[in-house]
């Protein structure tokens, strides 16, 4: 079924589109499917597309650093998530209410999410989850049928005619819901009645519209439960809506609505007070076009040749070019914030309304929560070691010594990520194993981050020694250990900060004292040290804008 529905894609598409922009984005929500990872023959039968096309526009995702090229699998990479971020940013509503729900989260112990309408299903924007045996397990960005959420009912109080003969629709053509990648499929009726799931979703609205929440009865799969809220602008139209998930064993759904009802409504009260009260900021001055993207593009074209999509590349970049206080741009606005000309900017925008990642409102132009269905749920529960990994591995190739990734837990380190050299005696630790942070370049410049640290030392005379260590390792921006922790053994090592600017982990290489001198080890391998951390930083700062990233 799937390539014929490329090839009606691309019989419908007006005139100007781009059909290689619109064959790339094809190829990313494939990925997206697929849960971040396939075979590029996978993705030739999923696409529909030619293999040669595949592998096209695989090499220029992976130029943009969008995709990662493991042997013959393609893997969503954490830059990609700078499209749905553009959204995100634009849409102003998770950096005002995220926290909100958070702290709903902290205080009822039950999982927390924002969701937005996407045509007649439901988008979540953010998620505040518990860590239980049982928890919810959707992802930011997870698109979820209408009428098997609480959300869902909220938001059809708001449809009109046509946005219900476009749900009656989707319903004949996809009856088990196999359009949602992210909910079971519907084969039977949960209720075992013989009623078909989702024939009371008009009911359900109307009650919605009535009582002003909405219960979600173990609609998507037996034992999840959910009450909804909506949060709306200055009392007219919905923002979003905001859900507590809990599971049976807790709570009945009726039982959720009476105990928790009404601390719902006191954080929506909140929500909607910071909707109010927030100040508008304002049209954002343009950004500067990506790092020269005619350039760039112009120098990647010629590096690879006809493997590399330039207009693909240049559409992508249309998406990035909205933001907080660019929430609505005109095509003069779009064509500066790229660089691109007028017509090339023009097609883009058409391409991306075409395939619904846009709306026009007259002249102006909005991104849809669609974007976010490009790669951002699978990447929306990347940890900090997923995104080290592959920087690790090159590192370690480009040096042919032993790299690793670890985090402060105490007064030890904790190793997350690490990649052992090729070598007959190489440096090779256990992913989990701990060592006292003192005595490792790693634990030192972590500890030489924090403001007071507890300086644990095997002889308690050594502080102040270890103090002016930490001072000097601060000053430095690195840490360089010899034989302190096991003889022949050295270490340097840096730290990988977030984007508030604090140490979060630090990066090392390790190595035996006979393959590289101490002066070495800061003329030859603390440059490509630093390179690494700084990529690892970029890529932590682009997946964690909206999000926390999990250290580990």
């Amino acid at each position: 079924m799937l390539p014929n529905v490329s090839q009606a894609q691309d019989q419908a598409a007006p005139a100007e589109a781009v059909t290689p922009l619109m064959r790339g984005l094809t190829v990313l929500r494939r990925l997206t499917d697929a849960d971040g990872s396939c075979s590029l023959s996978g993705l030739e039968r999923a696409s529909g597309l030619a293999r040669s096309t595949v592998d096209r526009i695989t090499a220029t995702l992976a130029r943009m650093e969008y995709v990662r090229l493991d042997g013959r699998d393609v893997v969503l990479a954490p830059r990609l998530t700078e499209l749905g971020n553009a959204y995100l940013a634009a849409l102003r509503l998770p950096r005002l209410l995220d926290p909100h729900a958070d702290a709903l989260a902290d205080e009822l112990d039950e999982s927390v999410s924002l969701a937005v309408p996407d045509g007649d299903g439901i988008r979540f924007i953010h998620q505040a989850t518990r860590r239980r045996a049982m928890s919810l397990r959707f992802r930011i960005g997870d698109l979820l049928p209408a009428e098997r959420t609480a959300p869902g009912p909220l938001f059809a109080t708001e449809w009109d005619e046509a946005g219900w003969k476009r749900w009656h629709a989707r319903r004949a053509a996809d009856p088990e819901d196999r359009g949602f990648p992210a909910v079971p499929a519907r084969s039977r009726p949960l209720d075992g009645s013989g009623t078909v799931l989702g024939d009371d979703f008009q009911e359900r609205a109307e009650q919605a519209r009535a009582q002003g929440w909405a219960l979600d009865d173990q609609l998507i799969e037996p034992g999840l439960v959910a009450l909804a809220m909506p949060v709306r602008h200055n009392g007219g139209r919905i923002a979003c809506v905001v859900t507590v998930v809990s599971h049976t064993s807790r709570h009945s759904a009726d039982g959720l609505r009476r105990a928790l009802l009404p601390r719902l409504r006191t954080a929506v009260t909140a929500m909607e007070r910071e909707l109010r009260e927030a100040p508008d900021t304002g049209p954002a001055a343009a950004p500067a076009p990506p790092s020269g993207l005619a350039t760039w593009t112009g120098a990647s074209k010629q590096e690879l040749g006809r493997e590399f999509v330039e207009s693909l590349a240049r559409g992508l970049t249309v998406i990035t070019s909205f933001g907080e206080g660019r929430s609505e741009l005109t095509l003069t606005d779009v064509a500066e914030a790229t660089g691109l000309a007028r017509a090339t900017a023009r097609r883009a925008l058409i391409t991306l309304e075409h395939l619904g990642y846009i709306t026009a409102h007259g002249r102006r132009f909005r991104l849809t929560p669609r974007v976010l269905g490009l790669g951002y749920p699978p990447l929306s529960r990347t940890k900090l070691p997923d995104i080290a990994l592959p920087h690790l591995t090159a590192l370690s190739q480009l040096l042919h010594e032993s790299t690793s990734l670890a985090v402060l837990t105490g007064d030890a380190i904790q190793y997350t990520a690490q990649v052992a050299a090729s070598r007959i005696m190489s440096v090779n630790v256990t992913v989990g194993a701990r060592l006292p942070a003192y005595a490792t370049a790693l634990g030192r410049v972590m500890l030489a981050d924090l403001p007071e640290p507890e300086l644990a030392t095997p002889d308690h005379s050594e502080p102040q020694h270890l103090r002016a260590e930490l001072d000097r390792v601060r000053r430095q921006g690195y840490a360089l250990v010899d034989g302190e922790l096991e003889k022949g053994l050295r270490s340097i090592a840096v730290p990988v900060r977030d984007r508030g600017g604090r140490v979060v982990a630090a990066v090392n290489v390790a190595l035996h004292s006979s393959r590289r001198t101490a002066e070495e080890c800061v003329t030859d391998v603390l440059p490509e040290l630093h390179t690494t951390a700084t990529h690892i930083e970029a890529d932590l700062h682009v997946a964690g804008r909206f999000r926390t990233v999990p250290p580990a």
